[in-house]
């Protein structure tokens, strides 16, 4: 059977009642009641108290290094008019922009290597992390991804972009565990979504850095230089986050690292990990939702030119209003169960819901196919529904990312938001192969399983987790590290 966590940390003389702790038999919390519970204060809310701004410094950088990530591996994506023009993506000029079932295949395909790539890269990358640390690893990671993005630029064939994507995929799959082992090490519980949702709109900031980068460099010297120019940046990044005093700097641990501690075995990490239904919780919404942001992130420059002929350059002020808007989302969305907790809320009753809210508001997206038939000429209608669900996606995703730290410690972070990556990959490839195939013909099916899978995701995760949060105690430094 599957392990629970394992808090039984005394307090006022008598031990704690694990938060998450129910057996597989126990029936889930009826949805009325779905996210109740009776400790109101059960979430540690104190933030370190010496170098208390540099842990907004970190966030920074943090920042930095997502808006690149999503900036190298998004240049493919949005130069795929400029593929048109590549006699080895293998357009089809006779045929209409809906049957082109060699490009499109051709194009598929290049994305899933690198969503295969990435997935099996997070099963080692969070392990490697917690091995190596938050520093070296997350180094590693984008000396790994940056070398990757700059070889694009050399490809002369399908399979050349093929085995460039997987060597980035290997390399950017280190972001997330790193991301967030950092925050776990630098912020307390009630700040940390609100550091995620900060740091992950950097996703949507890099296509706001991205396609005018992007159209300029493309517009002088060709397709290839889009690549070069987007693989510097990461260099540079790593430069300043080699010479950044990480170590040196960050909190020690804390009461509730210790309090966690139990959770994990030191003597068979990876066994109890892979035995706490927290991570299969975490991993199953992740491998539902993800493929969603990936849909977004490689098919909406597609959907806006096949739909309403808007080219790269047009498409800007689209792109850049869904982007924008989820900036918004990822902060808000973050920010709010933060909110919650400092009201009273548990941190069981404040993420859940919030993401379940943030469920609520991707609903709409079931209408966009029907937008086109409204809206003929005009793209606003279908992009702003999208940019909600894209909102709603990261305020989701905040909180999500940060629930591995409410049921593991530090220790153990990396590797567990590793494998829900990996899920996450799995399952964005999966949505990317089923949208190939029918997106240009069957548009609803692909908006209403897009639509559908956080409630399910949600749904889910209750009935794994039906309690969630650290113990009642103030998060104190126990010591630097």
């Amino acid at each position: 059977m599957l392990k629970t966590n394992a808090f039984g940390s005394p307090l006022a003389g008598r031990e704690t009642e694990n938060p998450a702790s129910t057996s597989l038999q126990e029936p889930a919390t009826p949805m009325s009641a779905a996210f109740e519970d009776t400790q109101d204060s059960d979430f540690t809310s104190q933030a370190p108290e010496t170098n208390a701004n540099m842990r907004w410094v970190v966030c920074f950088l943090l920042f930095l290094a997502t808006t690149i990530n999503y900036m190298d591996r998004s240049v493919f994506s949005n130069i795929e008019p400029l593929l048109h023009n590549v006699a080895f993506m293998g357009w089809n000029f006779a045929a209409d922009v809906h049957h082109q079932p060699v490009f499109d295949n051709n194009f598929g395909n290049v994305l899933i290597y690198f969503q295969i790539a990435y997935g099996i890269g997070f099963l080692f990358a969070g392990r490697i992390i917690d091995k190596l640390g938050t520093k070296t690893g997350y180094a590693l990671a984008i000396g790994i991804w940056g070398i990757a993005s700059v070889s694009h630029s050399l490809v002369t064939s399908v399979a050349g972009f093929c085995i460039a994507r997987i060597f980035l995929g290997l390399g950017e799959c280190g972001n997330f565990p790193a991301a967030i082992k950092a925050t776990t090490e630098w912020f307390p519980a009630n700040e940390r979504a609100k550091a995620v949702g900060l740091f992950n709109s950097g996703t949507n900031v890099s296509f706001f850095l991205a396609l005018p980068l992007i159209t300029f460099v493309t517009s002088h010297w060709g397709w290839r230089a889009a690549f070069l120019s987007t693989g510097g940046m990461g260099v540079t990044w790593l430069i300043v986050w080699l010479l950044f005093p990480y170590n040196r700097l960050r909190r020690g641990s804390t009461t509730t690292q210790r309090a966690l501690a139990p959770v994990v075995s030191t003597s068979h990490p990876l066994r109890s990990i892979l035995s706490n239904r927290g991570t299969y919780a975490f991993a199953i919404s992740k491998g539902l939702t993800d493929g969603v942001w990936w849909f977004y992130l490689f098919y909406l420059p597609q959907f806006l030119n096949r739909n309403y002929d808007v080219d790269m350059k047009g498409a800007y002020k689209f792109i850049l209003a869904v982007y924008v808007i989820s900036s918004v989302g990822s902060i808000m969305g973050g920010s709010l169960s933060g909110m919650l907790m400092k009201r009273g809320y548990t941190v069981n009753r404040g993420r859940k819901l919030t993401m379940f809210l943030m469920a609520l508001l991707v609903l709409p997206l079931v209408f966009v196919p029907h937008m086109g038939a409204q809206f003929p000429t005009n793209p606003w209608p279908a992009t702003l529904i999208i940019a909600l669900a894209a909102a709603a996606h990261q305020g989701w995703s905040a909180n999500l990312f940060s629930t591995p730290s409410d049921m593991f410690p530090s220790t153990a972070v990396s590797t567990v938001v590793g494998i829900g990556g990996a899920a996450g990959a799995a399952g964005g490839a999966a949505f990317t192969w089923i949208v190939k195939h029918n997106l240009s013909l069957h548009p609803l099916l692909i908006f209403t399983l897009a639509a559908s899978f956080y409630l399910i995701s949600l749904a889910i995760f209750q009935f794994l987790v039906p309690r969630l949060g650290a113990p009642i105690e103030p998060e104190m430094s126990l010591g630097t590290p």
